[in-house]
């Protein structure tokens, strides 16, 4: 599901602000954005992540605040500031210059002065990540929570839907024989131009023709998946890709019956719930 959450904590002299993003993904994805003073920190923080998100795409920001409100310090390196001033002596005496070495010309050279990550006080950063990332775990967990409020209405719904379909059909599937008696009479009546046909021999068939198109099996099979689908959505733990393989058991049943139809009214209700069947799909993706 997706979400946003952000949080911040101080320990000290470290403060660190935690950002996360989730978007849908069959499984658990994570990708992180820290500092690299903080890279020690990593491998806790993704078992932390993995443990409080089973399904989705994770991306984690995180930016750590040193003592003074920064994580950032100057370095000078006076060495190479006095090998600079000492060759701008040296070309001014050849040159026969007087122009004095200027302290704001040395700073502006290269390597004169490096920005650099501030040394982490990694004790008090991790302790400051924990916090942050609680923070924002918690506010993700009530965004995804509402959005997956609404998801389960919206599957709920289309799953009462299949079952309404599924009824339809367990009604209709008596009738399919009866059609074919009719359309293999009329077809062999049509062949035999006057010749009587024994009433035994299409009764064979047809009785051989009602075994073949059989979708009692199948009936049987949709509402037991539906019925599992229904229980899962009434449960707290993770359930999507439980329901990833109830629904690919479903599509194969709905296969099946179309397969078997034999008449233009299953056929059209075949197709109905196979585009319902579709859009669970779709949706099962965004659960955890």
């Amino acid at each position: 599901m997706t979400g946003f959450g952000a949080g911040t904590a101080t320990v000290g002299s470290e403060r660190v602000d935690v950002e996360l993003r989730t978007v849908n993904h069959k499984f658990c994805e994570v990708r992180t954005h820290l500092p690299r003073e903080l890279a020690p920190l990593e491998p806790g923080l993704l078992r932390r992540l993995r443990s409080e998100i089973l399904r989705g795409a994770v991306e984690i920001s995180i930016r750590r605040h040193g003592e003074g409100g920064t994580a950032l310090v100057a370095r000078v390196d006076l060495d190479l500031a006095r090998a600079y001033a000492d060759a701008q002596r040296r070309i001014a005496e050849a040159l026969s210059s007087s122009e004095p070495v200027s302290v704001r010309d040395l700073l502006q050279l290269e390597g004169v002065v490096r920005i650099e990550d501030a040394p982490a006080d990694l004790g008090a950063a991790e302790k400051a990540l924990e916090g942050a990332l609680g923070a924002a775990l918690e506010a993700l967990g009530r965004m995804r929570c509402a959005e997956g409020a609404a998801l389960g209405r919206d599957l709920s719904a289309r799953l009462m839907l299949l079952r309404e379909l599924c009824a339809r059909a367990t009604e209709l599937a008596p009738a399919m024989v009866e059609c074919f008696r009719d359309r293999l009479a009329a077809r062999a009546q049509e062949l035999a131009r006057g010749i009587a046909i024994p009433g035994d021999r299409l009764a064979q068939e047809v009785a051989l023709a009602a075994e073949r198109m059989d979708v009692a099996e199948e009936l049987i099979r949709l509402r037991t998946h539906l019925e599992q689908l229904e229980r899962l959505l009434e449960g707290e733990e993770a359930v999507g890709r439980r329901m990833d393989f109830l629904l690919q058991e479903l599509n194969r049943e709905i296969n099946t019956l179309g397969s078997k139809s034999q008449s233009a009214e299953m056929a059209a209700l075949v197709v109905e719930m196979k585009a319902e069947a579709e859009r669970l799909r779709e949706q099962a993706q965004n659960v955890e």
